[in-house]
């Protein structure tokens, strides 16, 4: 359930607001610090990492250095955390991080700023300690964005369900809040969001003092860029928001349509590469690009059970957390509040249906890209004659001699 109406929060001010520290206004980091962003997911940090890229070269005029050759250094940062790509992707490796490294260690004595949510996937406290001191110890300066689990539930699984998943979203509910150890089918779920125990692995690696918490409001949607500001010593206004549809969260429609392909994907055994080429980077991101979802599209709605588990969930993360010394920006209240859920036009959740245009442009983003896409056959599926071939390695042979008749037009 996404919604920007909250039981108990004061109206919307629409004015932007100076940066509050809990004493006052919020002062600059000091020069020379580290500010490592750690996300973690679906807290912000995609717009961020736009704006910062953005601003790369006018950043060093202000003493602040963005040491990265792309706008979400991610590979560097799954290597670091020694956790794998994305089905399909490039695999990482060490080299990715040591250049980011490198990278860090050439801005000297400036302030510098490195942001990625998968640095919230370090697996335990012995890694999270290494990358702190591989990138300057007691110069690191550690930032957590945080929104409220309510928001984050419907937003994680259809990103998850872009990179394959098959489970419906009350299914998965079902598994992520009330089917102990709450791992499956996305163990990396409660990873990243149980907030509480996250924040704690990284103070014990940099200490309460050179970790801060910002708690994100929906309400105010430049008031993550103002914050950055504020800690980097950057003027007013320097961040600007990139545009970028194809960040954009799926429609339920879109969602459910793309959890079906899935199943039919994974029914066939077909490869995780040809996943990754023609599904994710084809189908999902010419829809995503092509497609602006309008106020008749049906969003993803959480049931009342799980927005009150996430809430009481929120509320134990809120507490633990404040118990811990370390710095909060904004309302720790937001993170366990229960939203209230706006009437939504068009036909209820469970009658979603994907319009033609959103269809024609899903199937085309595949077309384009098994056009641009190689082929690899195997010797074996060039020996056997089609009666000696089972129906999975067919569908297989008969996409490649597809993609070959493609690219050849």
């Amino acid at each position: 359930m996404e919604t920007d109406c909250t039981r108990g929060q004061a109206p919307v001010n629409n004015a932007p607001a100076d940066p509050i520290g809990p004493t006052g206004p919020l002062a600059a980091l000091p020069a020379g610090t580290r500010l490592l962003h750690i996300g973690p997911h679906k807290t912000g940090t995609t717009a961020i990492q736009g704006a910062l890229f953005a601003a790369k070269d006018e950043l060093p005029g202000h003493g602040v250095e963005f040491p990265a050759s792309t706008r979400h250094p991610m590979e560097a940062a799954l290597a670091a955390c020694a956790r794998p790509a994305m089905i399909g992707d490039v695999v990482p490796t060490e080299q990715h991080w040591t250049r980011l490294l490198k990278q860090v260690e050439a801005t000297g004595s400036r302030t510098s700023v490195i942001s990625s949510e998968f640095f919230a996937d370090a697996p335990d406290d012995e890694t999270v300690a290494r990358i702190v001191e591989q990138l300057g110890g007691e110069r690191v300066h550690v930032l957590v964005t945080l929104r409220p689990l309510a928001k984050i539930m419907p937003s994680q699984w259809q990103q998850y369900v872009q990179n394959g998943l098959r489970m419906g979203y009350e299914d998965w509910l079902e598994h992520m809040l009330r089917k102990a150890p709450y791992e499956k089918p996305n163990p990396s779920f409660w990873h990243r969001h149980r907030h509480d125990r996250l924040v704690e692995r990284w103070v014990r690696a940099a200490g309460a003092d050179r970790v801060t918490v910002v708690v994100v409001d929906d309400r105010d949607r430049d008031g993550l860029m103002r914050t950055f500001e504020a800690l980097l010593g950057l003027p007013e206004k320097f961040l600007q928001p990139v545009p970028d549809a194809a960040n954009r969260s799926l429609t339920l429609a879109e969602t459910e349509m793309l959890r079906k392909l899935n199943v039919e994907f994974r029914g066939n055994g077909l490869p995780d590469e040809l996943y990754s080429k023609l599904v994710r980077n084809g189908a999902v991101m010419h829809m995503k690009n092509s497609c602006s979802p309008t106020a008749a599209d049906v969003k993803i709605s959480t049931p009342d059970w799980a927005v009150e588990a996430a809430g009481r969930i929120g509320a134990e993360m809120v507490e633990r957390i404040a118990a811990m010394g370390v710095r909060v920006l904004g309302e720790p209240a937001l993170l366990h509040a229960l939203p209230v859920i706006p009437a939504q036009p068009g036909p209820p959740a469970g009658e979603a249906r994907i319009t033609s245009e959103v269809a024609a442009q899903a199937l085309y983003g595949v077309l384009a890209a098994a056009a641009a896409a190689p082929v690899r056959h195997t010797a074996e599926a060039k020996s056997r004659t089609v009666h000696q071939t089972s129906s999975k390695e067919l569908v297989r042979v008969l996409g490649h001699r597809c993609l070959k008749k493609l690219r050849r037009r």
